[in-house]
């Protein structure tokens, strides 16, 4: 069997002051050194990197990054340090606390219409903005078109606060982790993503999503160790008190909604995630009045049919399917001239947010 290694070159002046401080600042291990009589070139491991440290190198000494889940008893809690041959080393959290930016507030729309470009993004999938300003960062919303046939995904999962997979059209295949084999969503259908649940993407055919992402920047990250379906079934399972959900939109039923004049199907999502988000599906049964909300993010993208957004001191905007929106707390708003067939896709967060009749 062939042998490989990689190693990364670092330059140096004089190795005899480098050594000292990588193998017990650092806590790298000394592989191999030569000459013995005149040392120039040492190489030296640890922390998943092989490191040559070469006299007389050419490159420049570069940034090594460490991270740890213990930074303030590694190397003394420097944060910094600058190594004798010039590298500059960065110690970090292995596993940062998730940071949620402070929601900037805005009222958005945001339509088909006005041609917001499709850009390709991770395993060819095709992603459109919903909300450009990313309300400061709080979320990002994404219209998602998956080419039809087998996807070239990894199994991964995302270090998220909440996650949302809702199919506006045709179906996908995903594998998610203690959940068995693979499941179907098809339009109506949605999936909560917990935060860190591993899962792969398998296949669809004329696919459209809606993701729904917080924070806006958040990491995916690859599992190279775990293979899906990884046999188990644990439905109750929690990750950072959220469950997995999968909601079938043919098997709902549709009751009282927030907003006088609509119904609407709750997805379960706001029980599941203890009340960080809820997902409903709502429609005309009425005449909506203007109303307030006292949540945080509410967010709206329309499935079918068409709708008047009314907002005080805004000039109306009509809206029809794929068209997304914005309502900032305590902005009043009026949903008017709704057509029968009128589906929206209403996200909140924190869920079932307090609404006012005007």
């Amino acid at each position: 069997m062939t042998e490989t290694r990689a190693e990364i070159r670092l330059p140096t002046q004089e190795l005899r002051n480098d050594l000292p401080f990588y193998t017990k600042v650092l806590k790298m291990r000394l592989d191999m050194i030569y000459p013995a009589d005149n040392p120039e070139v040492a190489v030296l491991s640890g922390h998943g990197l092989r490191l040559r440290i070469q006299k007389g190198a050419s490159e420049s000494p570069g940034t090594l990054r460490i991270l740890t889940d213990d930074p303030d008893s590694f190397a003394d809690g420097a944060r910094s340090l600058t190594a004798p041959n010039g590298t500059v080393i960065e110690i970090d959290e292995l596993n940062p606390p998730l940071v949620l930016p402070k929601t900037e507030h805005a009222f958005v729309v945001r339509r088909l219409a006005d041609q917001a470009p499709w850009v390709i993004g991770r395993a060819g999938m095709e992603y459109r903005d919903l909300i450009p300003t990313r309300l400061g960062g709080a979320m990002i919303a994404s219209h998602i078109r998956v080419p039809d046939g087998p996807v070239p995904d990894f199994v991964h999962f995302h270090k998220v606060g909440f996650q949302l997979i809702f199919c506006v059209a045709g179906w996908v295949d995903v594998l998610y982790e203690d959940q068995g084999d693979k499941l179907r969503i098809s339009a109506g259908d949605c999936f909560i993503q917990p935060p860190g649940i591993r899962h792969k993407v398998l296949y669809s055919e004329g696919v459209q999503v809606i993701e729904i992402g917080v924070p806006a920047e958040h990491i995916t990250e690859i599992d190279h160790e775990m293979t899906l379906p990884n046999g188990t079934i644990n439905r109750e399972r929690e990750w950072d008190g959220q469950k997995f959900v999968h909601n079938i939109g043919a098997t709902g039923s549709f009751g009282p909604f927030r907003i006088p004049g609509f119904e609407a199907r709750d997805t379960t999502i706001n029980t599941n995630t203890k009340g960080v988000a809820s997902v409903m599906v709502a429609r005309p049964n009425g005449s909506a009045p203007w109303t307030k909300h006292q949540g945080d993010i509410l967010f709206t993208f329309v499935m079918a049919g068409e709708m008047t957004l009314e907002g005080e001191g805004k000039e109306p905007f009509r809206l029809s399917p794929g068209d997304a929106f914005v309502i900032p707390p305590d902005m009043a708003t009026r949903y008017a001239d709704c057509t029968p067939d009128l589906q929206l896709l209403e996200v909140s967060l924190p869920g079932n947010p307090q609404t006012t009749v005007l």
